[in-house]
């Protein structure tokens, strides 16, 4: 494992600092309680958990030659992006959550993709208005502009306290001297070769003699190697300016796609404020639009806040949380959008005054048919596509990323000379109210397509808050992103370990299709029984999804924990 300079003095460094008191104000703030003789203290260790071994060794090498979390997340997050290529990187967008300890303030990047200025309403479908088939999902006509290289380049000017440079150096090395084809990677890529085959640029890469590599072959992008330089030492305007932008759209230009170099050069990174509820004495601190991670948790809360613990046991409580995804998610396809282009009435759909009349007419022993709930008509894959990483530093700071490029690899397709694998997130627009798009989730008008909008998002890096402690989770799964935290946010507040939290079983319900789908495990033959008995819809899964990562801080203890979900290849580790 390549390593970056690290003195081994450093690497016995000790970060705990008693005189700080943000930290423990903050947590008071929020219901979480210390020891009398540990009032004034910080994290004693530092946890890194990503979906990659060499990211999170990345985050912590930078941890302990003095970088904060903020530094490790650009690290991780740049790594990721050459390692884990079916995922994530510098052609995709993400959302990162902060704490930052000293100062008390919780912050929310959103480095999420935005629509061409040429894009129109009604560019995806034909001249009878029908969706045009694969058009959101391969090529250059898929992809919205970038934001996950200007999201790190935000990241380390405004928060972190390395030089850019040195916080891309494990990317850079990995890019040049390659890294060897993982299973799911691969798995990833034997689903996109037709459409990878149509990139010659990705070709020459990843299909080496036209073939699919074996697991183990060594990858090397020397392309990506030369991008991430140009990014290294001129920051944003490496990327978004100079050659790799002419790089960029000339490629994606002669391929058919819209972008332009004022497209590129007139992206921002835009700061919001998080999304704060909470459920039961735990504080929630999530996701705001564009993603509706945050929405959708806030309102699973206040539905479920409505029944007592022995309503929400067993098959029963099974029964009540399905209720409450049908209803939220119903919501989410019916108003959720970028609020710089819609108005949406957030503050009422997160109010316990409107779950209140959303639980009225639910019944404790029936399931609700979706087309029983006013809303969007049905017309009409499991996703662990995008990435997400927890981080937490020895002074507090925190960081919850989930990062992507859309479906496996992302839109297929890489512009000529610049290694970058472009985004397919326009297909997370509304092309069509009512056409479910690759996750099979529908939307309408408050998604469509408009020149410079984002698209609604699922992504939802969260922290937890109580009694107990921190918790940092987030998950990758498509639709399936936004149920993953909420059971994992129930398991926390219930007990359940960081290991416990990665490991659960796991259930999802999204309003269309009308279907509980599930992993093999999560449910017993007599759940299953007694769910179909009360009308559910219920379908198994082929193979398992999602891909967390958490770290917790059990503050009685003083313990950090981080944990990689079991499903993956990724690791969790404390320095």
């Amino acid at each position: 494992m390549h390593r970056f300079a690290i003195m081994s003095a450093v690497l016995l460094r000790r970060f705990t600092r008693t005189a700080v008191v943000s930290l423990a104000l903050v947590v008071g703030a929020c219901g979480l309680v210390f020891p009398d003789n540990m009032q004034r203290f910080t994290p004693a260790k530092a946890g890194v958990a990503s979906a990659d071994p060499r990211a999170t060794q990345a985050g912590l090498d930078v941890l302990a030659a003095g970088g904060n979390a903020f530094d490790a997340a650009v690290a991780v997050a740049a790594t990721l992006g050459v390692v884990e290529p079916s995922s994530s990187g510098f052609g995709g967008g993400g959302f990162f959550l902060l704490y930052e300890a000293d100062s008390d303030r919780y912050r929310f990047i959103d480095a999420r993709e935005t629509a061409p200025a040429a894009a129109t309403h009604d560019m995806y479908l034909d001249a009878d208005g029908n969706p045009v088939k694969g058009l959101t999902v391969s090529g250059p006509l898929a992809a919205g502009i970038p934001g996950e290289p200007a999201g790190m380049v935000y990241l380390a000017e405004n928060f972190g306290t390395k030089p850019l440079a040195e916080l891309l150096a494990p990317a850079i090395y990995h890019a040049e001297n390659g890294f060897p084809m993982s299973r799911r990677a691969l798995l990833g890529l034997r689903f996109r070769k037709n459409s990878v085959k149509q990139s010659p640029a990705m070709a020459d890469v990843f299909l080496p003699g036209g073939e699919l590599p074996a697991e183990g072959d060594v990858i090397r992008q020397p392309d990506l190697a030369a991008t991430l330089r140009r990014l290294a030492a001129q920051g944003a305007d490496g990327y978004y300016k100079g050659e790799t932008a002419r790089l960029l759209v000339d490629g994606v230009r002669a391929a058919g796609g819209i972008w332009t170099l004022d497209d590129l050069a007139n992206y921002t990174v835009v700061e919001r404020d998080p999304l704060v509820t909470s459920y039961r004495g735990m504080k929630v601190v999530t996701a705001p639009l564009p993603s509706s991670g945050g929405i959708v948790l806030a309102q699973v809360f206040n539905f479920l806040d409505g029944y007592s613990d022995e309503q929400l046991a067993g098959v029963q409580g099974q029964h009540l949380l399905i209720e409450a995804m049908r209803r939220a998610y119903r919501d989410r396809a019916l108003y959720l959008g970028d609020t710089d282009f819609v108005d949406v009435p957030v503050q009422r759909l997160i109010s316990r005054d409107y779950m209140d009349a959303q639980r009225a007419d639910v019944s404790l022993t029936r399931a609700t048919p979706s087309s029983a709930l006013e809303g969007i008509p049905d017309d009409g894959s499991s996703g662990d596509q995008t990435t997400h990483f927890s981080i937490i530093d020895t002074d507090g700071n925190r960081v919850a990323a989930t990062i992507t490029v859309n479906t496996w690899y992302g839109a297929a397709f890489v512009p000529p000379g610049t290694g970058v694998i472009l985004n397919n997130e326009m297909d997370d627009f509304s092309i069509k109210p009512g056409v479910p798009n690759e996750f099979e989730l529908v939307g309408a008008e408050a998604n469509s397509v408009a020149p410079g909008k984002r698209p609604l998002s699922s992504m939802s890096p969260t922290f937890l808050e109580s009694d107990r402690g921190v918790a940092i989770v987030g998950t990758p799964g498509g639709s399936r992103i936004i149920t993953m935290v909420l059971r994992s946010a129930l398991a926390w507040l219930n007990g359940a370990t960081a290991e416990d939290m990665v490991s659960m079983k796991r259930f999802h319900h999204q309003y269309l299709p009308d279907r509980v789908s599930y992993e093999a495990g999560a449910f017993t033959a007599a759940d299953i029984a007694a769910l179909q008995a009360m009308g559910h819809n219920l379908k198994e899964e082929p193979r398992p999804f999602g891909n967390m990562n958490v770290v917790t801080w059990d503050t009685s203890a003083n313990r950090v924990t981080s944990a990689s979900d079991p499903r993956g290849e990724g690791e969790g580790r404390v320095y």
